[in-house]
């Protein structure tokens, strides 16, 4: 392992710095001092912390079972359902891809992520009952529904888009939870969204 570092360490420094670095190496004396150094990778701008045993060589392809990322906890915002459209294979027949947006500063509500997963397959049979019940508008596949429903997305970050008229998009959007008790009105903004940019 220490010569392989060494190696790379070495050429790394033909490189350029500011596309390339080389990871530090955390030593950690348990896992309550690892968690310390885990919860500051969001403000360090990176996913989280990645274990591997010293004895253990570089693997190509995925790294099942020899490496093991810890990553950062995910951030949550509610957002209110805008649109479904059917999945895709076993899902083919349920309305299981949805567009969830926020408010405006104008009070419109705009589309900032696309989600589907994250929910049970009780909660799939509920959503898309939801939709079936909820459609507004029919556009080819998609469906336009009321603006009813508040979920909770959980997402890896968020950053500037062109391609979404918020101006935002997510990073790994998934459904954290399904908020029956919550208001569409009480759904969080664009502005508070644009806060959790790093």
């Amino acid at each position: 392992w220490e010569a392989r570092r060494a190696r790379l360490e070495t050429f790394a420094v033909r490189l350029d710095a500011t596309r390339f670095d080389v990871s530090s190496i955390i030593v950690a004396r348990d896992f309550e001092e690892l968690g310390e150094t885990r919860a500051g990778a969001r403000d360090a701008a990176i996913e989280g912390v990645m274990l591997k045993r010293r004895d253990i060589g570089a693997v190509a392809g995925r790294r099942t079972g020899l490496w093991y990322k810890w990553k950062r906890d995910p951030l949550t915002v509610d957002c209110v359902m805008m649109y479904a459209q059917r999945g895709h294979g076993k899902r083919s027949s349920f309305y299981s891809d949805y567009t969830f947006g926020c408010w405006s500063d104008e009070g419109e509500l705009l589309p900032v992520a696309k989600a589907y997963s994250g929910f049970t397959d009780e909660e799939l049979k509920w959503l898309d009952s939801f939709v079936r019940n909820h459609t507004l508008n029919r556009f080819g596949p998609v469906r336009e529904v009321e603006k009813t429903l508040v979920v909770e997305l959980a997402f890896d970050s968020v950053h500037d888009s062109k391609r979404h008229k918020s101006g935002v998009a997510m990073r790994f959007p998934r459904i954290a939870r399904i908020r029956k008790d919550k208001p569409p009105e009480e759904a969080d903004t664009i502005a508070g969204l644009r806060k959790l940019i790093v």
